[in-house]
């Protein structure tokens, strides 16, 4: 059988564990945990429907593990490590992993890095070891890292020639600084460039250990039979990696900070935003039906009701609370006609200012919890989500039980509620911004939007 059809039917099996996977409850979601004598803690869901396997490994490793002046290295280190073992070449090892079907991936996200495999359940086991092998004794030849490296590198300069990355990087800069969120995790060019191999074995050493990592499995298997192979396979890297210290979370200054951003564009891309809070806030379910209200629950939310299908000034428009192991961001997104930039954002102002100033309504507190309740199983209907979920119950200390007290978490956010944490957490009169754009159309207007002369305008 050749590749191609191999991997058709590992997707056409995939498929059919979605609709397998639709029929259960989120509540019915069973995860067995266990601690590995390497350190590790092991999370496992048996879902014997179908013969599938996927297993994923949070390392901490992620970019905000970059040491200054080289961000972007744990995103190189992630790619390198795909580039085959000691013995085996990087062409040597994608032919194992194609002759069986099966995927394996190495990458590095903001707060960890993550290695994971999906196979068919008979060839699980040659996947896990082939991926254990590259994960304790990869390859890190000078050649696969100068490749990947340059890779990387034009990653990066074909994106900045899109607006909205552009956007999204100066803004993560503006805000964080050089705090471990302020860079994308692929780096700049210029610091991504000067990396070296040694760098990324050095980062390899540093990162890449059992003791703080956290393993998920989902599919056709055992738990205790898969946490037996677990502690065969990963006899090595062992220790910890030592606890980062949290950054100050973001503050923004009274005021209005602009950054514009001159190019020729025939829309402009807006970002506006403040600091927002970690996973591990006890308001995140709070924000997440007032996120709902305001921007985030698409054609339902305010900021889509009010700029663009009223104004007609944004094709889409969308708010979000970044939360991560460390405080993230809030923030509005938004595309607009150059010369429309200036409404739009007093728009978005007035939004913001009237869900802290009065009550939402009771059809916009039931219609957000029923989307963010009813929506929740679509979470976990994969055996990838299901991985993910359940590296996040362990990673923010949500406990395995997170699937079911999750719809009652968000029943029990009240309307007073909603309101005090618009009041916390939105910040109207301390933005930052930026604005891609070209800047002689757009003409934005700083000193007329600054939020606290907008409140005098508004309360004369």
């Amino acid at each position: 059988m050749n590749t191609r059809i191999r991997n058709t039917a590992v997707v056409s099996l995939a498929a059919m564990i979605v609709l397998a996977a639709m029929a259960r409850p989120a509540s019915a979601l069973e995860i067995k945990r266990f601690k590995l004598g390497n350190g590790a803690v092991l999370l496992v869901s048996e879902q014997h429907q179908l013969p599938m396997v996927t297993m994923e490994i949070a390392f901490d490793a992620g970019s905000r593990r970059d040491p200054k002046g080289k961000e972007g290295l744990a995103a190189l280190t992630g790619s390198s490590l795909m580039q085959g073992t000691s013995k085996l070449s990087a062409a040597e090892f994608n032919q194992k992993t194609d002759f069986m079907g099966s995927s394996i991936s190495i990458d590095a996200g903001r707060d960890n890095a993550s290695a994971s495999f999906t196979s068919l359940k008979k060839y699980a086991d040659n996947t896990l070891h082939l991926m254990a092998q590259t994960l304790q004794d990869p390859g890190l030849r000078d050649a696969d890292i100068q490749r990947k490296l340059a890779d990387q590198v034009a990653a990066i300069k074909a994106s900045e020639e899109e607006p909205g990355y552009v956007a999204g990087v100066a803004f993560s800069k503006m805000l964080f600084g050089d705090g471990p969120y302020g860079h994308p995790s692929e780096g700049y060019a210029d610091t991504a460039g000067k990396l070296k191999p040694d760098d990324v074995r050095a980062f390899y050493h540093d990162h890449y250990r059992m003791g703080s990592a956290v393993i998920a499995v989902c599919g056709d298997v055992d738990a205790n039979a898969i946490k037996d192979k677990l502690e065969k396979e990963f006899t090595g890297l062992a220790g910890t990696v030592a606890e980062q210290t949290e950054p100050a979370a973001p503050v923004v200054e009274p005021g209005l900070h602009a950054d514009l951003i001159d190019r020729s564009v025939a829309q402009a891309n807006l970002i506006l935003g403040s600091g927002g809070i970690a996973r591990s806030n006890p308001d995140y379910y709070k924000l997440q039906v007032m996120n709902y209200i305001l921007g985030g629950g698409g054609f339902a939310s305010r900021l889509m009701k009010v700029v663009r299908s009223k104004a007609g000034l944004a094709y889409g428009i969308g708010s979000a609370f970044h939360a991560g192991k460390f405080p993230g961001a809030f923030l509005i997104v938004l595309q607009t006609k150059n010369q429309s930039s200036n409404e739009a954002l007093k728009l978005i102002l007035q939004q913001m200012r009237e869900i802290q100033n009065a009550p939402v309504t009771d059809a916009e507190m039931e219609s957000a919890k029923k989307y963010l309740i009813g929506s929740f199983p679509l979470k976990i209907d994969r055996q990838s989500e299901i991985v993910s979920f359940m590296l996040e119950t362990e990673l923010y200390g949500l406990g395995t039980d997170y699937a079911e007290r999750y719809p009652q978490l968000i029943r029990a956010v009240t309307k007073a509620d909603v309101q005090k944490v618009a009041r916390d957490y939105l910040h109207p009169d301390a933005l930052d911004l930026v604005a891609v754009a070209n800047q002689a159309e757009a003409k934005i207007n700083v000193a007329a939007l600054e939020p606290r002369k907008q409140a005098s305008a508004a309360n004369p």
